[in-house]
């Protein structure tokens, strides 16, 4: 399973969780979140503390935009992108 699709796997059961709650039952990799109601405004900061605890990555309020979190693929690059800096500053210790 490459990096992306083991995110996508720890993301899916919490995204569905809170789509099922909402009587939606499929969420295709580019739907958006947003409008189908399955992410509100409070949604939001639960899928940012989700994912600062499930990937071990820190997401600023700047970062907090439907540019990174409008469907499950932004999600999944977004991620993509925080983990491979985060390793990078590793590297660099």
């Amino acid at each position: 399973m490459t990096e992306a699709g083991s995110i996508k796997a720890r993301l899916m059961p919490f995204v569905m969780e809170n789509a099922q709650s909402k009587g939606i039952t499929k969420v295709d990799d580019d739907d958006s979140l947003t409008e189908s109601g399955i992410v509100d405004s409070l949604g939001i900061f639960r899928l940012v503390s989700f994912l600062e605890e499930t990937f071990g990555i820190r997401i600023g309020d700047e970062e907090i935009t439907n540019q990174n979190f409008e469907s499950l693929r932004t999600i999944e690059n977004f991620v993509t992108g925080k983990l491979a800096a985060k390793g990078e500053k590793a590297a660099s210790r």
